[in-house]
């Protein structure tokens, strides 16, 4: 029998105790001692950690423990994971179904899955080893966070373990009482209209309709709540912007994934350890007025910019396409309109309903239903001219079945496109027929 307890992490699903934490620990330790991880970083992630899974191996039989084949899999990867990956979060990042993860405190970790939240059963040996974590992933930003400075918000690159990066924030004690918390937004794979209608986000017609608006360029506002698809839907949008054109896009963590060769991407940048050199995304939109733009996608209107935005659609820069969070279309108007409010320049209130109405074209909203479904429940044309009250025309709605409770079923319902509206497909070079024929 080996001086070393059995592993127990051999099954699907993630398992650990403290005996597990012992052995990977002390096979963590040899490892360090037999290579050199610094001359190792110098080859690609999959070589590296091939040669490393290499030695572990060698290291698990040269002292003799007793483990079956599954069992000895696992403890090498998770040597492997502690000492160049993240460690607990490795797995959790192979899997392609999660899309958030919400660390609270070392001994606690929920995952988001099909918009479904579940508890990972396999949480953090201690806070030492969470804040390791921490540190590797902030480090590769260039970032830290200690007692000065406890709380980040920075994305990740993209790299061979997150294909299209991701978003994290960082809050430690005595800001956040539950101990040091983490939550990882990993960045959705792009999805075109085409899988969008093959999940059930939306029926074909309001796929051709919204195709239509954008080819047309009329400026689109996609709104919904938090975790409803709103960038997903916007980088679907966005590929049917014609390849000819310079598109400015604007975030604040860049998310968006464009394939036309003519695009410019700008992100913010927060303030430095002193508080200075902060780039907002009011600063960003301003500038890119001087890009010399055909379009400008901005990944999300929460303060000031919004009056930026709103005056750039109404200056020849036609077919842009924004998000904002609201629950309906007409909360949308009124929070652009709010939100356009809060910038430096004091503009009379009649004012910025007039910018609203000139500018707006389109409001898509999107919901995430129970279940975690998401789907485009709404698509209305802007009618209201000048200083009118909002008002909204429905092209297209989510009708939800409500005689059995116990199934969330609808369909989704079209309407007759306004005279106006078509009016400016039209105009726009739309094959209306094409659209109107397939409902």
């Amino acid at each position: 029998m080996s001086k070393y307890d059995s592993f127990t992490g051999g099954t699907s699903t993630p398992v650990t105790s403290r005996e597990d934490d012992s052995l990977v620990a002390t096979f963590r330790r040899m490892l360090l001692e037999e290579v050199d991880l610094h001359e190792l970083s110098k080859v690609d992630d999959n070589q590296r950690r091939a040669r490393l899974e290499r030695v572990i191996a060698h290291l698990v039989s040269r002292e003799g423990v007793i483990l079956s084949a599954s069992e000895r899999n696992q403890l090498v990867r998770r040597v492997v994971d502690e000492a160049v990956g993240l460690g607990v979060l490795e797995p959790i990042l192979n899997d392609p179904t999660i899309s958030e993860i919400m660390i609270n405190g070392h001994d606690q970790i929920y995952v988001e899955r099909d918009g479904q939240l579940e508890s990972w059963p396999a949480p953090f040996s201690g806070v030492e080893q969470l804040m390791q974590t921490i540190d590797r992933i902030v480090s590769t930003v260039n970032r830290r966070v200690d007692e000065s400075s406890p709380m980040v918000d920075a994305r990740l690159p993209a790299d061979s373990r997150l294909p299209r990066g991701a978003r994290v924030n960082v809050v430690l004690p005595p800001l956040s009482l539950n101990g040091p918390t983490v939550t990882i937004r990993l960045f959705p794979q792009a999805l075109s209209l085409n899988q969008l209608i093959e999940k059930d986000a939306l029926d074909r017609r309001t796929a051709l309709l919204l195709k239509a608006c954008v080819e047309a360029r009329l400026n689109v506002v996609v709104s919904g709540g938090t975790g409803s698809g709103k960038t997903t839907l916007l980088n679907a949008l966005s590929s049917f912007i014609s390849p000819s054109e310079r598109i400015i896009t604007v975030e604040d963590a860049a998310e968006l994934s464009l394939d036309q060769p003519h695009t410019i991407r700008l992100e913010t940048r927060p303030a430095n350890v002193e508080g200075r050199g902060q780039i907002t995304i009011r600063d960003l939109v301003r500038n890119s007025l001087r890009m010399r733009p055909d379009r400008i996608i901005v990944g999300e209107c929460r303060g000031g910019e919004a009056l930026d935005m709103l005056q750039a659609m109404n200056t020849g820069h036609e077919g842009s396409l924004t998000t904002v969070h609201a629950n309906s279309p007409d909360d949308a108007l009124s929070r652009l309109e709010t939100l356009a409010s809060m910038s430096d320049v004091d503009v009379p209130f009649h004012a910025l309903r007039d910018q609203v109405n000139s500018a707006i074209d389109v409001i898509v909203q999107l919901n995430r239903l129970s279940g975690g479904v998401r789907r485009v429940v709404d698509v209305s044309w802007v009618a209201s001219r000048r200083q009118e009250d909002f008002s909204l025309v429905p092209l297209m709605e989510y009708a939800v079945d409500r005689s059995d409770p116990t199934r969330l079923r609808g369909h989704f319902v079209t309407h007759d496109l306004p005279a106006r509206f078509r009016d400016r497909l039209l105009e726009g070079g739309v094959d209306v027929a094409a659209i109107e024929g397939d409902g």
